[in-house]
Parts: structure tokens; sequence; C-alpha cells
């Protein structure tokens, strides 16, 4: 069910529950279009070579490079990521031999002389991996490619699990933006989500961090876990504000016990939330941090007015990638690791989530790409149009006409008759020279996106369920 992830922006903006009830519908986050669920395992029709190659063929266009590190000590019962749970260190050196091959057979496709304007590492946990690997996998990536001097470097961090050791070679390694996996600091929900975390280690990370001149912090939080109330949800505002944070993402848990067995035993023992108390946790939440002086990018991001994130939100420069809101436009996107995805113009392309799917591809030598998808010329011009909504709320059809050929309107007219009940209710406005989310219909941005997703199941699960 799509929530307020992406509040209306003025300062007298207010949720408007009895609206976002009444068009609560299941819909992709649309961090791509078409949506990761319409990848298919036709690897012939992909043609990956073809579609590195075609990238190639642009050496101004910069690169993107993202490292799934899959590991962790123990689980989380919310998480809905791909994740291998061990204590065992000599896996993470054995996958650490395996990037490095995946690294090479790409680096064999790749224009190495395309600038590397953004890197992150995503997990499970990567500072599972020990400072010797880290500092290992670093200095492969700076020998392999050509990284861009401003080029925003980051990492995901479990507070639990993080040495000075480890800081220390991050920071050497370039690494300039940190996100810290918080979620909630009350203990008894804690408890219940398997995730025992004390504010002292949540403050003893971000001091590593900043000492060694890691200075951009970002945090995440989730709401709608069990046992989570406004009253709780308002005292972690509070108190992951005493960081002083620059950045924070807050999510909304997504419940898919059908995906993850793991939360079903949130049903079993009955501690979940209410719909309706959902929604008034993320208003308490949005209310706390705009009264800090934080903005409301979109969805589930929030950030310092001097922050990139607010600045690009302000000058219409936003984008979105499969790692929510960036800065970096216009960059191709390569993925490492076990169910990481890649993105360039023409075509997606993921790895498989199973560790044994992904070793017996490297040692065949071959890239390990499970499933993908080749965009169609309209595939393209959808996800134009559904990502100008998603960042900058509004579509200039005039502009777009032209440089397609077309009138909008008229190749469109079916899509936006369907956003006529969203046009009545003042939530989107439109005519021949564009269309405009207004201000009372920002909390429902996925909705107005969704007009123009022709790849759309109407039923069924393909998408979870947000409250």
């Amino acid at each position: 069910m799509i929530l307020p992830h992406d509040p209306p922006t003025g300062d007298d903006a207010a949720l408007d529950l009895d609206l976002i009830r009444k068009y609560a519908i299941p819909g992709p986050r649309y961090t791509s279009y078409p949506p990761a669920n319409k990848f298919h395992d036709r690897l012939v029709d992909l043609d990956l070579t073809g579609a590195i190659a075609a990238d190639n063929a642009d050496p101004s266009r910069p690169l993107s490079l993202y490292f799934h590190l899959p590991f962790c000590q123990s689980r989380c019962w919310y998480c809905g990521c791909t994740t291998i749970i061990t204590r065992r260190q000599d896996w993470a050196t054995t996958y650490l031999a395996e990037l490095k091959k995946e690294i090479a057979l790409v680096a064999a496709q790749l224009d190495l002389n395309r600038p590397v304007e953004q890197l992150h590492f995503g997990g499970g946990t990567p500072t599972f991996f020990s400072a010797e690997l880290l500092e290992d996998l670093g200095q492969v990536l700076r020998r392999t490619f050509r990284f861009a001097p401003e080029a925003e470097c980051s990492i995901e961090i479990d507070p639990r699990v993080v040495s000075p050791e480890q800081v220390q070679v991050l920071a050497a390694m370039g690494i300039n933006r940190a996100s810290l996996g918080i979620q909630d600091t009350n203990t008894d929900v804690q408890q219940a989500i398997h995730r025992r975390q004390s504010a002292e280690l949540n403050q003893r990370a971000v001091d590593l961090l900043r000492a060694a001149g890691i200075q951009d912090i970002n945090l995440d939080l989730i709401y709608g876990l069990p046992l989570q109330t406004e009253a709780t949800v308002a005292q972690t505002v509070q108190e992951v504000l005493a960081l002083a944070p620059d950045r924070l993402s807050v999510f909304s848990y997504a419940h898919v016990p059908w995906i993850k067995p793991a939360q079903r035993i949130f049903d079993q023992r009955g501690q979940m939330p209410e719909p309706e108390q959902k929604l008034a946790m993320f208003g308490v939440i949005r209310r706390g941090l705009r009264d800090a002086g934080f903005v409301d990018i979109g969805l589930d991001h929030f950030a310092r007015p001097d922050d990139p994130l607010a600045i690009a939100r302000r000058e219409g420069t936003l984008h979105r990638n499969f790692q929510g809101y960036s800065t970096r436009a216009g960059a191709s996107l390569y993925g490492f690791g076990i169910s990481s995805i890649s993105s360039s113009p023409d075509a997606y392309w993921q790895n498989p989530k199973s560790l044994a799917a992904y070793r017996q591809a490297l040692a065949e030598g071959r890239l390990p790409t499970e499933k993908g998808y080749r965009l169609s010329a309209e595939d393209k011009c959808r996800r134009r149009l559904i990502m100008g909504i998603m960042c900058d709320r509004r579509l200039d059809f005039e502009a777009l006409g032209r440089e397609w050929g077309c009138d909008l309107t008229q190749r469109y007219r079916a899509e936006l008759a369907s956003l006529a009940p969203l046009v009545a209710e003042e939530l989107v406005q439109w005519d021949d020279s564009g269309l405009t989310v207004t201000p009372r219909g920002e909390p429902l941005l996925r909705v107005v996106a969704m007009a123009f997703d022709q790849t759309l199941a109407r039923t069924g699960r393909a998408h979870a369920l947000t409250v």
C-alpha cells in the first residue's frame, strides 16, 4: 500500500490520511522502469555483451559501481535484503576472490577510461569484512578503475560490527559517506526484531567515522515494526538527531513473509501495529525531522538544507536509481556480487541471489548474469515520464514533444484520462503544456507515476504492501 514516503514540501502542507487511504494500492518504488520484477531469464534476448558494447559507445558517460557484500553475523527478523548468515570469516575471503574474478570479467568488456563518479558497498554487513580484506578490495578497485576526483564513495555500516581499523582503511580507500543502520532506538522494539543496539554503539560509530574524516553521515530508520508506537518513534527521532546526521532514510517496513520467512515470527506474536498506527508513525517522524530543519526529498529521504541531495531537489537535478534518490545523474551502474543489479541506457541485468549459482558462473569464466531486461524505445519514453514525476514532480509536455516529435497529450491520452480522479481531488494539474503534482498530491507520487506504467500487474503480490 503506497504510503506518504514523499510528503508535501510546503511548510503548511499536512498529511491527509483519509486521502492516502483512499488511493493506497500496491505499487513499485520505481528505482527503475520497468521494475525489477519484470526482468526475465532469456539472456539471448538480453545480449549482455552487446549491451555493454553499446554503453561504451559514449565514453563521456560516467560509471557507478555497486558491491553487494552479503554476510551478517546474525539475522535481523525484519530484513528483506539478500543476506548470508555466518560467523565464518573465511567465507569473506573466498567471496573476495570471486569478486576479483567478476571485476576482471567486467573490466575486459568495459571502457576503463570512463570515470567512476559513484561507489557504494551494500549488504548484508560490509564491515563483516576485515580491515585487511577491505583494503585488498579497495586496492583492486583503484588499480582497475579511474575514479573522478569528486567521486561519492559510500558504505553501509552496522554500528554493532565496526572497528577503528576498518574505519581507517575505509577513509584511506576514499570513502566519504557512510550509512548507519539504526532502525529504532527503543530496547523493546530492538528485542522484538532481534537487533540489540545501544545508543553508545551508535555514538561510537559516528565518532569513529568523523574522526577519520568521513563526515557525511546517513542514518536508516524503519517504521511499522513490532511494538512501535507514535511515542517510541518520536523518541527515536530525538535520539538519532543527537548524532547530527546529514541525511536520514526513513523506510516503511515491508511485511513480505511469503518472500522472507523470518518475518512470520511477527505474525505469530501479534505485535504488529495496525495500518492506521503506521501512518501516524510516519507523520510523527516527518514532523520531528521537519521541525529540526530537514528537507523532505521524497519517498524515504530527508536531508539538511545544505546537503547536495537537498540542493538537487531545489534545482531540479535529482536522480533516482537502485540505491534510491541520488545527485549523480547519467551514470551507468555496474553491480558486483550476488543479487546486484546493473543498468545501462538500454538494459538492466541482475546477478543470481544464490551463492552457488554465482560461483558456478565465475568458475566457468562467464559473467554471473541470471536475468535482465532490454528496454524498447517505448520503455525509454515511459521511463522518462515516470522518473520525471518521481524526481521533479512535473512533466514538460512541450519540451518532450519537441524532442520526441509528437503531441504527448495525444500519445498518452489514455494515461492522462486515468488521472481524472486525481485531478478532481486537486492532486494533479495538467494541460497541453505539462503536468504538475500539487503539494497535496505529493504523498501519492507513485500513484501518479503508475498511470504511465504499461508493465504493471494490477493484481497479485508483485509488489509488497507497505502498510
